[in-house]
């Protein structure tokens, strides 16, 4: 077990106090606006509002019969009616990740203030991301060729599955015709979603749009998911999905999108707008098991510290990636105990109230931590107990903290990291 980390001397001011002492107040990346739909709060507001309770979103699978599936509940949006978001002729030629999506990014354009009717149509630019595509679309699509042949299929096939879709989908419907993107990663896909979108904002894009969408809560994306070996058979909602805990046994499914806006900080100060500055930003790729050699998640971290000029006892709350399984559980919490020694960082684990979201996962652990740093609370992880073996100071009940930077930590299935560092305005 790791030794508590030797003591060390906080940085001076936040990570956009240093880039401004330097003159950089163009280059410093701030979020302005974010909208979130999960299963636990349809709306940022509502998200917020579950996630600082500890209220939890997971319940038994009601859209299909699990009967000859290996999971039996997941982090459904009950109350998501796409009609009452986006306008209906859009919703024959999209899946229902593209709806939330496309609903997300609506409202986090609408919590920045801006007016896009004032800008040029080249400053805004989209990045997303995405784990299945339009997973329930092919299902659908599949389900009509089988049946009833081939002149039955729609149109809209050729790129309402594709994982680029939702990138184009935002960009027509929010006119932003930028240079834009897509990242597939799995779930640490959300935080390489931030990643590009802070590059292009230092290439100078006037604002990005950026996040993930996943909607795999249907038999095919059910199905497909299966074969990796990772999903809690549990049929208790509440004990199913239990991150660091001893009973860990695999993770449930969730759906929902996270949303945001980054622009430069001096754009965000003319309208005093603005959630908090991604700071650092790091990815890794872990090695094949077969060599022998410790996986990234470490490096990746490390990163995204030396990115953002901080070090690791600057880090006030780790979002952690919390897989639910025991080995990664452990080398995970092995991560974190050689950055910040024995019990040395409040770390949580929202997602432990949505089921893992994939390529929304990590975007919405990022709008959490930026709620977090805004309001000065740290979200519990619902359920778990840390194991006392794993050495981390795991928050299980709603904590209030003075909250400067939050280190975020996400893994995609294959081997890859990411980890994103957020600091406070102020």
């Amino acid at each position: 077990m790791a030794s508590k980390a030797p003591l060390c001397s906080r940085g001076k001011g936040t990570a956009m106090s240093q880039l401004l002492d330097t003159g950089f107040e163009s280059r410093v990346p701030v979020i302005t606006g974010i909208g979130v739909a999960a299963p636990n709060g349809l709306g940022t507001d509502e998200f917020w509002s579950a996630t600082r309770a500890g209220t939890s979103g997971i319940r038994p699978i009601t859209r299909f019969p699990v009967d000859r599936y290996p999971v039996r509940v997941a982090g459904e949006i009950a109350d998501f009616v796409p009609h009452e978001h986006i306008p209906s002729r859009l919703i024959p030629s999209t899946d229902r990740s593209t709806q939330l999506a496309l609903t997300c990014s609506g409202w986090a354009l609408t919590d920045t203030g801006l007016d896009l009717t004032l800008l040029p149509e080249f400053t805004g630019s989209v990045i997303t991301t995405t784990t299945f595509g339009g997973v329930e679309f092919i299902q659908h699509e599949l389900e009509r060729l089988w049946a009833r042949g081939p002149q039955h299929v729609t149109a809209y096939m050729s790129y309402a599955w594709f994982y680029g879709v939702n990138t184009g989908q935002l960009s027509i419907r929010h006119k932003l015709k930028g240079a834009s993107g897509v990242v597939v990663t799995g779930q640490a896909g959300g935080l390489d979603a931030i990643g590009q979108a802070r590059r292009r904002l230092r290439d100078g894009q006037r604002f990005v749009v950026t996040g993930g969408a996943d909607a795999p809560i249907c038999q095919y994306g059910i199905a497909a998911e299966a074969t990796a070996n990772t999903f809690s058979t549990g049929s208790d909602p509440a004990t199913a999905y239990l991150p660091f805990d001893q009973a860990a046994a695999g993770h449930v499914p969730g759906e929902g999108a996270a949303m945001m806006v980054l622009e430069p900080l001096a754009a965000a100060r003319e309208r005093d707008v603005g959630y908090g500055v991604v700071a650092g930003y790091g990815a890794t790729f872990d090695p094949h098991v077969a060599t022998g050699r410790p996986p990234n998640l470490a490096k990746a971290a490390k990163l995204a510290l030396a990115d953002a000029g901080l070090k690791a006892c600057d880090i006030d709350v780790v979002f952690a990636d919390g897989a639910g399984t025991m080995a990664a559980d452990r080398a995970e919490a092995t991560a974190i105990r050689d950055l910040f020694g024995m019990y040395g960082v409040p770390v949580t684990v929202p997602k432990s109230m949505t089921g893992r979201m994939y390529g929304a996962g990590a975007a919405a652990d990022v709008a959490a931590a930026l709620l977090s740093l805004h309001n000065g609370e740290i979200p519990p992880v619902v359920g778990s107990t840390a194991m006392a073996d794993h050495g981390i100071d795991l928050v299980t009940t709603p904590r209030q903290a003075p909250l400067r930077h939050a280190l975020v930590l996400a893994r995609g299935d294959g081997g890859f990291n990411s980890a994103v560092v957020l600091s406070a305005m102020t």
